[in-house]
């Protein structure tokens, strides 16, 4: 193959591995909606364990193990951001509802008869 010919070929390769990553990052989103759900951690360092051990069980080469696990390592720290965020999102969403449902009650006196008085006109009587 030609030099273009190879570079042509890396692109292609490298927006299936585009596609594949964030596959792998809706995947982790989900698992940090379970996470959230199921009041679980974010970081597992045992699952992780398993990952590189997958990858590097996988790897036939020309890559060495190390640096697979390289960037698996980076590409774990992304996806536990990730589920960081969904966390995030969630307790937000969470406290946002309490907050509504306690707003919403019967007898909150939230944004109505707080004692707050109409502006005056101005205008004498």
């Amino acid at each position: 193959m030609t030099l273009e010919e190879l570079r042509k070929r890396i692109d292609v390769l490298d927006r299936q591995l585009v596609e594949l990553l964030n596959e792998r990052a809706r995947a982790a989103q989900r698992v940090g909606h379970l996470k959230a759900a199921t009041s679980l951690p974010v970081y597992e360092p045992n699952r992780e364990k398993v990952v590189y051990a997958n990858v590097r069980a996988a790897n036939t080469g020309p890559l060495p193990d190390i640096e697979l696990t390289h960037i698996y390592e980076r590409i774990i720290d992304v996806m536990r951001a990730l589920q960081r965020n969904e966390l995030a999102s969630e307790r937000h969403a969470q406290e946002a509802a309490k907050l509504a449902t306690a707003n919403a009650e019967p007898g909150n006196a939230a944004g109505h008869g707080n004692g707050a008085e109409a502006p005056e006109t101005g205008k004498k009587t």
